[in-house]
């Protein structure tokens, strides 16, 4: 059943990993994620948004390993015995993980902090059908993903990762959240 988009907007939360209720997300609901995506707003047509979707346990076992190993070679002296264990475990409590990826334009005709808004764009149309379709999600940016991920996501060349977004279906809880008032965050001239 459809909602208001503005009740949507308003209704919308982080529903991080750890809260999903383990349910299997249909093929079908996966999919309209993506198609909303694919209508955000973007300068010259560019549609730099690009999806990639780990769906099977498998493949979300695959990111777990990659996010895992990747901490514990590079985290140095900062390294956590339970920060990896966190790190391994959040793919494994979504039902689908999404790495959120953008083609940069090959002809450089827009700039590319534009690219990076319309594919965020594209994220929130995301999260605004999860919302809709009953899904939590979260987008996460680690550093792993962020910075060294080309080969693992086989990305071609002008792609890079701007992070993942976790989905599952989400608790039947109230999520409250508190924003700045209108005239806090508006000036009127």
């Amino acid at each position: 059943m459809a909602i208001d988009i503005n009740d949507a907007i308003r209704a919308r939360r982080s529903v991080f990993p750890n809260m999903y209720t383990g349910e299997a997300i249909d093929k079908d609901d996966i999919e309209a994620l993506i198609e909303s995506a694919r209508w955000a707003p973007t300068h010259r047509k560019t549609e730099p948004w690009r999806y990639i979707v780990f769906h099977t346990k498998e493949s979300r076992s695959e990111l777990s390993d990659y996010l895992g190993d990747r901490y514990k070679a590079t985290a140095g002296e900062a390294y956590l015995e339970r920060k990896e264990k966190k790190t391994r475990k959040k793919p494994l409590q979504a039902q689908v993980v999404i790495a959120i990826c953008m083609q940069r334009d090959p002809a450089a005709s827009v700039p590319e902090w534009e690219e990076v808004a319309a594919t965020a764009m594209s994220v929130q149309n995301m999260w605004l059908t999860a919302h809709n379709l009953g899904l939590g999600a979260y987008w996460s940016s680690p550093k792993t993903m962020t910075t060294s991920a080309e080969a693992f996501l086989d990305l071609e060349k002008g792609q890079r990762c701007l992070g993942l977004f976790y989905v599952g279906h989400r608790p039947e809880v109230d999520l409250p959240a508190e924003r700045l008032p209108v005239s806090a965050i508006a000036t009127w001239r």
